[in-house]
């Protein structure tokens, strides 16, 4: 089975997640610089959710530049991650609506940490898929920093109920870990 349509597929979708997100982005009611000021929070989870779109975009191209294969098995696992990032645009919402509130700021973590699992587990598919001595095996690893990520949202979605800020601070700590491209693929890429 080809892999072109679903890689199309799931630009498309990340696309139409991109635009919904800046969609959500509301004008101020004021013509001076002023008025940009209550806008700011709502601004930065914008940047936060957008960078959290564009890392699993970047690293989506990556995994499946280095896949020769996929089954259905895939397709499926990338639907999976696809439905947890539509979710980003509704749990950014809610969360600058609420004024980054516990729950909100929870469930905005919960859709990342879910997220992070259906990555994994798509890595998982293309990996079995494509086999244990293929170029995308060999570049994924053990993905230990896939596993400290989920770990890290999982203390953030905790965290929340002390302080929804402490729960923002490890998931933009995580962001900040991945925003480097996966250089594994690359450099197994340009090794063979």
């Amino acid at each position: 089975m080809g892999k072109g349509r679903l890689e199309a597929f799931s630009d498309g979708v990340i696309a139409i997640i991109i635009t919904i997100m800046v969609l959500e982005l509301k004008v101020p009611h004021g013509a001076g610089f002023d008025s940009l000021g209550p806008l700011i929070p709502i601004f930065l989870s914008y940047v936060l959710s957008f960078v959290y779109v564009g890392i699993y975009w970047n690293n989506h191209h990556h995994m499946f530049h280095a896949a020769q294969k996929v089954s259905g098995a895939v397709l499926w696992a990338n639907l999976h991650l696809l439905f947890w990032l539509s979710l980003i645009p509704f749990v950014t919402a809610w969360m600058d609506e609420n004024e980054f509130a516990a729950a909100p700021v929870a469930l905005y973590g919960t859709v990342l940490l879910m997220a992070a699992i259906a990555y994994y587990g798509l890595a998982r598919c293309l990996v079995a898929v494509n086999g244990k001595d293929s170029q995308l095996a060999t570049a994924v690893g053990k993905d230990r920093k896939g596993r400290i990520s989920i770990v890290i949202y999982a203390v953030g979605i905790a965290s929340t109920m002390a302080s929804p800020w402490i729960g923002l601070l490890l998931y933009v700590s995580v962001a900040a870990i991945w925003f480097i491209p996966d250089r594994r693929i690359e450099a197994t890429i340009a090794a063979e």
